[in-house]
């Protein structure tokens, strides 16, 4: 697993990580038992797959667990107060770029929660830190793979 690059985390998705770890710790981990005992009673457990099997899931696991509890109790959560000012983590901002007519919405968030999916960009993506401190109006460059693009930015909220 990696190691989390910051601890920002919107209240939103501190509480599904929570209820994640919840998840793991009690439900998970018992299956997996479950699945231990099952293949150990099939008989020899060096050459059983079903047993190294539950063995490699419960390691998974268990790192799972320890990463979502450094994630949890290093969190900073955050919240996003200066709303319609300049762009922070927790901002919704608007941007274009130059010579598009097309406008992209994303929210700033932590690189835990980061999903281009979902319009969710990391802080410390290369955009979102080229909008770091940005307000409306404000035109900025950025390095991309395919050259240097130039955006402005429509709105913050």
């Amino acid at each position: 697993m990696n190691e989390p690059h910051d601890s920002f985390l919107t209240q939103e998705k501190f509480e599904e990580l929570k209820k994640e770890l919840e998840h793991l710790k009690t439900v998970r981990r018992k299956e997996v038992a479950e699945s231990l005992e099952y293949a150990r009673s099939l008989g020899d457990i060096s050459e059983n797959a079903e047993y190294q099997e539950a063995r490699d899931m419960q390691a998974a696991i268990e790192e799972r667990i320890q990463y979502l509890e450094k994630v949890i109790k290093e969190a900073k959560i955050v919240a996003h107060a200066n709303k319609g000012d300049v762009v922070g983590l927790g901002s919704a901002v608007t941007i274009e770029k130059q010579g598009d007519k097309e406008s992209h919405t994303y929210t700033i968030v932590g690189s835990e929660e980061a999903n281009i999916h979902d319009h969710k960009l990391s802080f410390l993506s290369p955009l979102g830190e080229a909008l770091m401190g940005k307000a409306k109006g404000d035109s900025f460059t950025f390095e991309t793979p395919g050259g240097k693009q130039t955006y402005s930015v429509l709105k913050v909220s």
